[in-house]
């Protein structure tokens, strides 16, 4: 674990930002990229869970988050290496993590890639992996908005709002909270369904995720909802520990 404090003007130490390492999973529609990349490769785009919303402040039209398929599974410190000498060579700004997608019984291991700037520059990070050493997959056909279970293994940066409970210092709507135990996936999402249809706060999406500690595993909720508040998470995490209490 890493951490930082943010300071301001006047150097005087306001919040402290942590940054761990740990696994995030979510369900979502994904949808095949068949233009702007190496042919005959599998490139998918995961969308932003609250593209509806955000689309209507920008005009830009990029991608939200790429999964470069390859053609065996590869190491998070490969992936970190060969990142960091591509934004160092091409001055880029882009986040590269393990992935692995499940789509029905098949399942496929990749690059997620955030911070690529717009559609057509797809190929030309795609070259800068292939030059690093990576193998893609063979192109696999998917209709738009096939359902997938993804995983990935990512660097979390967190700023500590009160006791369990976490805003990502990068987007405002973005927090997260820790649970007591693990919950498997069917019955995370029987709970959310539930928990959906008994509170309040509505139109957020939700994630379940881990973080790597020196004492172990820590269970964590991922939430995201355009201005959300603190209030708005707390109750969410209170229906939560309800079932798993």
């Amino acid at each position: 674990m890493k951490s930082q404090q943010l300071v301001n003007q006047t150097n005087t130490v306001f919040m402290e930002v942590r940054e761990l390492i740990g696994k995030i999973t979510l369900q979502e529609n994904i949808s095949p990229i068949e233009r702007n990349k190496i042919s005959g490769s599998f490139v998918i785009h995961i969308p932003n869970p609250l593209a509806s919303y955000y689309s209507r402040f920008t005009e830009v039209n990029r991608p939200n988050s790429i999964v470069l398929a390859t053609k065996n599974p590869v190491s998070f410190e490969k992936i970190l290496r060969a990142t960091k000498i591509i934004n160092e060579e091409q001055d880029l700004h882009l986040n590269g993590a393990k992935c692995e997608v499940n789509i029905g019984r098949n399942k496929y291991s990749g690059i997620r890639v955030t911070g690529i700037d717009r559609y057509t520059n797809i190929d030309k990070v795609q070259r800068a992996y292939q030059k690093g050493g990576f193998e893609f997959h063979k192109n696999v056909r998917l209709g738009k908005g096939t359902d997938a279970m993804i995983r990935v293994n990512k660097f979390f940066n967190f700023l500590d709002v009160e006791d369990k409970i976490y805003q990502s210092p990068n987007n405002k709507d973005r927090f997260y909270f820790e649970i007591p135990r693990y919950v498997n996936w069917n019955d995370f999402r029987e709970m959310t369904f539930d928990i959906k249809n008994n509170i309040s706060v509505t139109n957020y999406d939700i994630a379940k995720g881990i973080i790597y500690e020196k004492d172990g595993i820590t269970d964590i909720l991922r939430v995201i909802k355009p201005n959300i508040t603190v209030d708005m998470v707390r109750q969410i995490r209170e229906k939560y520990l309800d079932r798993l209490s």
